[in-house]
């Protein structure tokens, strides 16, 4: 199951069983128009830039309205002429609960190519993908973007330096699971200003990419949008660090010191 760096990094991912479900907040932190740009560094060169939006969607799925979510990466620069890639991936969510209703996938990554969907059926807990259908562990199971988006919107604000969230997702022909781990709050200093941050410890499965005891780090926004702004890990060889670029449509105000 290939993966691009960018996508991995920005999911994080890891696996095991879970049953109940995740609370969340009244209503999404964020809104159609946002548009989130990072870019993800090898040491001190640029290696990759992903682009994430929100959009409003003409498509219903059960009667039920929904936000497009989009994402694409690429590389950039040197790594762009040694290894292309041009990832593009699309979610459909309902607007209200933030469960995926379908997913797709355009991988492009050097002569690699593959394309992927999935229908999720939350109630009846089965995804029905390209691969098969698969029986889920409950009625809230994500695809690899809707992960992202839905973990921003989590109610972390009875969180202990120490908790854990997890959150189920779909991805291939397996399920997976995202473990976070609250580490803390520092401030961070970014393109955008020296910002306000939650930090986060989300697990990671060792192998190709990452050491068997390398750590991973996250900040997001301690504010309402509760953006991510920079991710750090050690890989095999080196690290990778993953930075925001710009952010805008933002539903509420960052969390800038001045």
């Amino acid at each position: 199951m290939k993966k691009s760096l960018l996508i991995i990094t920005i999911a994080l991912l890891s696996f095991r069983g879970m049953a109940q479900e995740l609370p969340f907040v009244k209503e999404p932190v964020f809104q159609a128009g946002e548009v989130l740009k990072y870019k993800l560094r090898y040491g001190f060169i640029t290696a990759a830039e992903g682009t994430l939006k929100v959009l409003d969607s003409d498509l219903k799925f059960d009667g039920k309205p929904t936000f497009k979510l989009s994402v694409d990466a690429a590389t950039s620069g040197t790594f762009d002429i040694f290894y292309k890639i041009r990832d593009h991936y699309d979610s459909y969510i309902d607007k209200v609960n933030l469960k995926p209703y379908f997913y797709q996938e355009n991988i492009r990554e050097g002569s690699y190519r593959r394309e992927d969907k999935a229908r999720f059926s939350q109630a009846e807990q089965k995804v029905v993908a390209t691969k098969g259908t698969f029986k889920t562990p409950n009625s809230q199971t994500f695809d690899l973007v809707s992960t992202y988006y839905f973990a921003r919107s989590l109610d972390i604000s009875k969180m202990n330096i120490g908790d854990e969230v997890k959150v189920n997702y779909f991805l291939g022909d397996e399920i997976n699971q995202l473990e976070i781990q609250f580490v803390g709050r520092e401030t961070v200093k970014t393109k955008l200003g020296k910002i306000k941050c939650l930090k986060f410890s989300p697990s990671i499965k060792p192998g190709r990419i990452f050491k068997k005891d390398s750590k991973l780090y996250l900040w997001i926004t301690d504010d309402g949008n509760r953006v991510p702004v920079k991710a750090q890990v050690e890989i095999l060889v080196g690290a990778v660090t993953m930075e925001i670029k710009s952010a805008d449509g933002l539903k509420y105000p960052l969390a800038i010191v001045k």
